[in-house]
């Protein structure tokens, strides 16, 4: 028998047996329990899946991992345990249809069994103690919206530990979910049971709860609100300044409120006096309070809105983060006790539920600045011994040179037509940055590039809402320096810009969860970093042990074109329109200077261990090493130089698994997408530095021109403009007739002009030796 067989006729048949699939509220179930890795090119790595989940009153208790009859019967055993601890299934069971093999994930006892137990068994097996509560959680079904929903294995996970501390009867609860792996939707399935099951503070089911949603921004409420839509429209309060206004007290007629802070904060009395708005429920008025991104504050003892949460302290609070322990957030962790499920930024990676990154460091020569006497003073007095850091730059000195230059980097690097995010060190620099994208931009459209901050308001909150909708391109780029580090749920960011320090480690995740959301035909997207922020890698309280940094290895230099003036009045301007900042230091730059501005940059990726490694390393784990076609770098360009030897060296790799597809996937990850394929592959297999194309026929183009008369300069010259737009493949055999007709038109003209058909060929392939060669690079 081989599995399928096994399956059909010696285990289903004993499933049954047992009850499942028969008793009510059972069922036997095959589980994708993770997609797998993204891996580029629309490839995922190997996805976990178990052959058998049996699932009883809503609850896993156990997994099944099936063999052929032919195997051991403990030949699942490691396999079984791995998807028992992702599913927190207390037991575990491989078999090959004769023998059953049982482990106890909780105890570590192993054994074989004669018959598999029954739902009841095993639901006594793993609750050995009762509880009323529980029970009742476990007869309300999920919500899946019919049936187009339905829980990852982690969030079933998390919405079972919130519930099971509910049932326990603890009043502080905290779970640790990485952004973009659906805690909204998390609370919306535990306020879904504890609604339909009629749990309240009370402990008796009489009535319904009374539950509050608290976010610190009204688009992280208004997320939520629609979010928990499938309730019944009565159900649903939103509390704002408008609602309690109009009514001229707070909304008490209702099951689920959402507001933020900031709303509950305000609020006057009769006399005109502040009187927090809270203050007009009763103190037992909420059953559960949900506090979202409750890091941000809720739980600090010096925090206002820590008033909140004691005002209504009989209710049960549940605590939604994504950031783990830190020290800057010990109090959260003080106040709701350890989380009762964590699900880190490092496990939706490798399980597939979130996008890798790869970030590329850029250094520029002005990243510090010490003030030359040649340099014009604007504005502002200067300190001529200081040394002006990246913290100061756009918060105390301006210099619009620097700002035009790093745009300009990155605006070279992106592709202009993916969704980016931008961080600034101020609203002001984010509306000097948002002009200067604007007038670089290719795009035509008026609000290719928009600000988003809290002076932007109202039309601030409209760009994002566009930019959030995947079908919309317009705006593509926004920029920003506090207002979207959250609350932005685009699931199509392709870029993240750093152009202001990232101090913290909250907020580090926070800003790289902005990309980490699947999206179609997204393997992966990029940090643009030019603020060393990558150096959070290696700190020992991200996901991994601190590694040596990835430092940049090469130097580009490149020169602006043109000159550049930042506006003087539009870029500081305050929110109440008063004028530019006394303090502010204005530098422009010598003339000359901004010429000589130079940059580096290299680019690291995010392991499936959580660490930082280099583009080499991560292409070698994506596609594994370069077949061993050529012995060396020398061997490699010999054979690259000749139309012939490169065809087959071409053949050979695609027999090997790379063909053309992989190769311009391996271009891309590496930013070599300019490059000639000969680069990627000296860079995978020798580390060399890759070159455009471009630049390949600058720095040889005199060599092969010292080799060829006139009229052959003029056409290796077309053929060599061919090769810098379309790449290597135009300068396969095949393709000079193709370039004949298309420069010549008729090859009449292009033998009077170049000489026989055999010259003409012995050119096309002779010239491409010297392309290649190392004596055009020296």
């Amino acid at each position: 028998m081989n599995e399928a067989d096994t399956r059909a006729e010696l285990i289903d048949p004993a499933l049954r047996e047992a009850g499942w699939g028969v008793v009510e509220g059972s069922r036997i179930r095959r589980e994708v329990i993770a997609p797998g890795r993204l891996v580029g090119n629309g490839r995922r790595a190997q996805p976990d899946i178990a052959d058998y989940v049996l699932v009883y009153r809503g609850e896993k208790l156990a997994v099944i991992e099936a063999k052929k009859r032919s195997a051991r019967d403990t030949e699942g055993v490691g396999q079984a345990k791995k998807y028992a601890e992702k599913l927190e299934t207390r037991f575990a069971y491989s078999t090959n249809g004769d023998g059953i093999y049982q482990i106890d994930m909780r105890t570590g006892t192993e054994g074989y069994i004669s018959h598999y137990p029954s739902p009841d068994e095993l639901w006594k097996a793993t609750f050995s103690t009762d509880n009323e509560w529980r029970d009742r959680f476990a007869d309300i079904p999920f919500e899946t919206r019919s049936g187009t929903w339905e829980a990852r294995y982690y969030q079933h996970n998390a919405i079972k530990h919130v519930l099971e501390a509910i049932a326990e009867g603890r009043d502080r609860i905290l779970i640790t979910m990485a952004t973009g792996t659906g805690k909204t939707l998390v609370a919306f399935q535990i306020t879904w049971k504890l609604f339909q099951s009629r749990w309240n503070l009370s402990r008796q089911p009489t009535r319904r709860p009374r539950i509050l949603f608290l976010a610190d921004r009204n688009i992280l409420a208004n997320q939520a609100y629609n979010a928990f839509s499938a309730f019944p429209d009565d159900a649903l309060v939103r509390i704002d300044p408008e609602t309690i206004k109009k009514r001229g007290r707070v909304p008490k007629n209702g099951s689920v409120f959402f507001t933020i802070f900031q709303t509950f904060m305000a609020g006057r009395d009769e006399a005109g006096n502040p009187t927090p708005n809270f203050g007009d429920y009763p103190p037992d008025f909420f059953d559960l309070i949900i506090i979202d991104e409750c890091h941000r504050g809720g739980s600090n003892d010096e925090s206002t809105w820590r008033g909140i949460l004691e005002y209504f302290s009989p209710a049960v609070q549940l605590g939604l983060t994504a950031t783990p322990r830190r020290e800057n957030n010990a109090d959260t962790y003080a106040y709701f006790g350890d989380p009762v499920y964590t699900y880190a930024l490092k496990d939706g990676i490798n399980d597939g539920f979130l996008t890798p990154f790869k970030v590329r460091q850029i250094d520029t020569t002005l990243d510090e600045y010490i003030y030359s006497a040649d340099d014009e003073l604007i504005e502002g007095a200067i300190d001529e011994d200081r040394t002006y850091t990246e913290a100061d730059f756009n918060r105390i000195i301006e210099i619009a040179e620097r700002e035009r230059y790093r745009v300009q980097l990155f605006m070279e690097a992106i592709d202009q037509n993916q969704k980016t995010l931008v961080f600034c060190a101020t609203q002001d620099h984010a509306l000097a940055v948002r002009d200067l994208i604007n007038q670089m931009k290719i795009s035509t459209e008026p609000n290719y590039c928009v600000r988003v901050t809290a002076d932007d308001g109202k039309l601030g909150e409209q760009h994002l809402s566009t930019f959030q909708d995947n079908e919309k391109n317009i705006p593509t780029i926004l920029t920003t320096s506090q207002k979207l580090s959250t609350g932005v749920d685009a699931r199509n960011v392709r870029n993240i810009v750093l152009m202001r320090p990232i101090n913290s480690m909250i907020e580090f995740k926070q800003i790289i969860g902005r990309g980490t959301r699947l999206f179609d035909g997204k393997d992966y997207f990029t940090i643009y970093d030019f603020v060393e922020a990558y150096e959070h890698f290696n700190d020992p309280e991200w996901d991994g042990e601190p590694q040596e940094p990835v430092r940049v290895t090469s130097d580009r230099v490149r020169e602006p074109q043109g000159e550049y003036t930042v506006s003087p009045d539009t870029s500081h301007q305050s929110r109440e329109g008063t004028s530019r900042r006394p303090q502010t230091i204005k530098i422009k730059l010598a003339d000359g200077k901004e010429r000589t501005l130079q940059h580096r940059m290299s680019t690291s990726f995010w392991s499936p261990d959580g660490k930082p490694m280099t583009a080499t390393e991560f292409v070698e784990r994506l596609f594994g090493e370069i077949p061993e076609l050529f012995k060396n770098e020398s061997e490699l360009r010999e054979l690259w130089s000749h139309p012939g030897t490169r065809k087959a060296l071409l053949e050979g790799l695609s027999e090997k698994g790379y063909g053309n597809e992989q190769l311009t996937e391996i271009s891309r990850l590496i930013d070599a997408e300019k490059s000639d394929l000969y680069d990627v592959l000296a860079y995978i297999a020798y580390a060399s530095e890759p070159i455009s194309r471009r630049d390949r026929v600058i720095a040889r183009k005199s060599l092969i021109f010292s080799r060829y008369s006139g009229k052959q300069q003029e056409f290796l010259d077309f053929v060599l403009e061919q090769y810098i737009k379309a790449g290597v493949g135009e300068l396969d055999q095949d393709k000079l007739p193709q370039l004949l007709e298309l420069k010549y038109h008729d090859l009449r003209d292009a033998l009077a002009d170049l000489g026989s058909v055999s010259e003409i060929r012995g050119a096309f392939i002779g010239f491409q030796e010297y392309l290649y060669s190392q004596e055009g690079a020296a």
